[in-house]
């Protein structure tokens, strides 16, 4: 029997969400969320989608789960009465999602002392995301010591930026000193998105140049030119770029010197402000873009002036990412906010005619999970909405890894 089996976890500070996925088919045996851990009200919530456990759907249960030792250990109870526990001889790999990879770590690597070291010297790049992804690989390395154990980087996929694009124009020893350059995040997303934009479009990647939003409570963008990101909205942290549901995207920096110096304001909570409170969240009190949306059409004006601001972000980086491509093959939403508000899609691309943008209105209002296009028939540039698969992405980087 070949293993063909991955488990993909994404550690959160108090939360572990998991996809069990057959790479023989590239199919989801199972999907689950703990989250709350450590708190006395915690959740979990598993999902058999295959075999004699689908019969009874989704699972849950509710009470204390102390940290991610007990919600991994929760975790394999769970799949176990499924018969696709961690001990499964078709278990191929864990694949870990690590959101910040530096400058080492370009491509899926297989996690041993020395490569845990190197994440974890990364923390300070990554201070909200990679203590949270260390403490996953940790606790399933316990479990399934015998078992590869892969990380899969949001960086990689944005290291392929050219030197010029991922610099900043400062001091270059300072910027070496402390590794201050342009990641990236999302990539995992980007990635999927790009290859699966050129697939809908029936063309190989390598002829395709696309533009991908992926906009969620975390938005970015890349140009992608024949499959390689060369260029990204994100920055040294997830903080740079488009408005977000939290985060205020490109700032000026000396906003962060006057909000320290008159007002007196210390650097935690201006970082605080920066990445939680502002935004959407900022501007109009809402960081869910259907409640903005919802109060917008009845008129509010600080959901209206937040929408504006979304969108004119949005318009900035669509015209900046056509500039550096050249050629725009095709403009790709997707996330929660890209994948669902068409009224965002409709807003983004209007008054873009000039850059070959025009929408199907009534393409644009579907709802589908699938890949879909919704230009309008005579645009010299393709619309398109492809929902993002980021496990699937990771589960196939780790497999092909693991058997090559």
């Amino acid at each position: 029997m070949t293993a063909s089996r991955i488990l993909v976890l994404n550690s959160g500070s108090s939360s572990l969400k998991y996809q069990l996925l057959d790479m023989a088919d590239s199919s989801r045996l199972a999907v689950g969320l703990v989250e709350r851990i450590g708190e006395g009200s915690s959740r979990l919530v598993h999902e058999p989608l295959t075999g004699p456990g689908a019969d009874g759907g989704k699972r849950e249960r509710v009470g204390a789960i102390a940290d991610h030792e007990v919600a991994l250990k929760a975790v394999a109870a769970e799949l176990a009465a499924d018969g696709t526990g961690l001990d499964s001889p078709e278990l191929a790999a864990v694949g870990h999602r690590v959101v910040h990879g530096g400058t080492r770590f370009t491509r899926p690597t297989v996690i041993d002392e020395d490569v845990l070291a190197e994440i974890r010297s990364l923390i300070p790049l990554a201070p909200l995301h990679n203590p949270a992804n260390v403490t996953g690989i940790e606790v399933a390395r316990s479990l399934r010591a015998d078992l590869p154990q892969v990380a899969v980087f949001d960086t990689a996929f944005h290291s392929t930026l050219p030197e010029y694009a991922a610099r900043y124009a400062i001091d270059a020893e300072t910027a070496r000193k402390y590794a201050v350059r342009r990641y990236g995040f999302h990539g995992t997303s980007h990635a999927y998105v790009s290859r699966a934009t050129a697939a809908l479009l029936g063309r190989p990647v390598e002829d395709v140049n696309v533009i991908v939003l992926h906009l969620g409570n975390g938005a970015s963008a890349s140009a992608v030119r024949g499959g390689v990101c060369v260029e990204t909205s994100m920055g040294l942290t997830p903080l740079e770029g488009l408005v977000m549901g939290t985060r205020s995207g490109d700032l000026d920096p000396a906003v962060i010197f006057h909000l320290a110096r008159v007002g007196g304001l210390s650097v935690d909570e201006i970082d605080s402000l920066l990445n939680k409170k502002s935004g959407l969240l900022g501007m109009c009190g809402d960081n869910d873009m259907r409640e903005v949306l919802r109060r917008a059409g009845e008129g509010d004006e600080a959901a209206s002036m937040a929408f504006a601001a979304y969108v004119h972000r949005l318009k900035k980086y669509i015209g900046a990412y056509s500039a550096v491509l050249g050629r725009v093959d095709a403009v790709t939403f997707t996330a929660g906010v890209g994948e669902n508000a068409h009224q965002v899609r409709e807003a983004a691309v209007d008054g873009l005619a000039e850059l070959g943008l025009a929408l199907d209105p009534e393409a644009n209002a579907v709802r589908s999970s699938r890949p879909r296009l919704i230009s309008a028939q005579d645009a010299r540039v393709a619309v398109a909405v492809v929902p993002t698969d980021e496990e699937l992405e990771i589960a196939t980087q780790v497999y092909a890894l693991v058997t090559r």
